[in-house]
């Protein structure tokens, strides 16, 4: 998944610990081969193929379900949450170290908006011809869920499912301690924001530093607004702990999206979470059972 992924688990047996693992890789390579805008003989570049020319195509029922929750987010995020808006990263080039033409920009935002495709289950219709479909927000987060309840299937009580920082905790240690799980210091790669002990559940953190360039002094990162085009710039990260990981990690997202109004939504939404905003000013509490 283009991100360093980990797995430890304990387990009376090696042998159904490494075969929990094995099936937990597995499913991870099938996600990533179906999934991935990277590979041109994925499920989603067929469905895009469709999108350049505005048609129609079944899905089946584990996409449809991906694409019902993405529904889901974009509603509860007042539009904000958009799996449609990946097709922006063609002008939002963070290796380059410059910033895009607005007319670039704008001419990729009239064909950003998943209002404008039709769902009806099966079948995902563009009405807009050369849209693009992108799951990077959701799958990766999908995929962990998935991989600990296959631990819990092969009996595995005890271990953490790391894929490139997003995180489920199947239980705790081997000894009954809690998992450490240090969430990272948005400016500062060396520091720490805070340790989490996590005896089970999920955490998810969005933030402006994995991907991002500094221009004049001004950071830009990679959450990108779909209204606007532009980077968010007001949090600069967004840890949420929850039941789920793929929820922590869409909530973490739409309140990076929602900027000055994503640290009230926070508090409505009643999740743990730790929040930093681009001046360094810290608030939320992550607490977990």
């Amino acid at each position: 998944m283009g991100t360093p992924c980990d797995i430890q688990l304990f387990s009376g047996s090696e042998t159904n610990a490494q075969t929990a693992s094995t099936a937990v890789v597995q499913d991870v390579q099938r996600l990533e081969a179906i999934y991935s805008r990277y590979r041109t003989t994925s499920f989603l570049s067929e469905i895009n193929r469709t999108a350049a020319v505005g048609g129609s195509i079944d899905v089946d029922d584990e996409t449809a379900s991906l694409l019902d929750y993405a529904l889901t987010c974009y509603e509860q995020s007042d539009g904000l949450f958009d799996i449609t808006s990946g097709i922006l990263r063609r002008a939002w080039k963070f290796d380059q170290g410059k910033l895009p033409e607005q007319s670039l920009i704008d001419e990729l935002l009239e064909k950003v908006g998943w209002h404008k495709v039709i769902w009806k289950r099966p079948k995902l219709t563009f009405s807009v011809a050369g849209m693009e479909i992108d799951f990077g927000g959701v799958v990766k987060e999908y995929a962990v869920d998935r991989a600990a309840t296959l631990c819990l299937n092969h009996g595995i009580r005890h271990g953490v499912i790391n894929l490139g920082g997003d995180i489920k905790v199947i239980g705790p240690r081997d000894d009954g301690s809690p998992w450490r799980v240090g969430i990272r210091h948005p400016r500062d790669k060396d520091a720490l924001l805070d340790t989490l002990l996590l005896y089970e559940g999920a955490l998810a953190s969005s933030g402006d530093y994995e991907r991002c360039i500094v221009v004049n002094g001004m950071r830009y990162g990679h959450v990108l607004n779909p209204k606007t085009g532009w980077p968010v710039r007001y949090l600069a990260a967004v840890s949420v702990v929850g039941d789920f990981c793929v929820v922590s990690g869409s909530a973490s997202t739409i309140a990076m999206l929602k900027e000055e109004q994503g640290i009230e939504w926070l508090k409505e939404l009643g999740l743990p979470h730790l929040w930093v905003d681009v001046n360094g000013n810290t608030g939320g509490k992550l607490t977990a059972n």
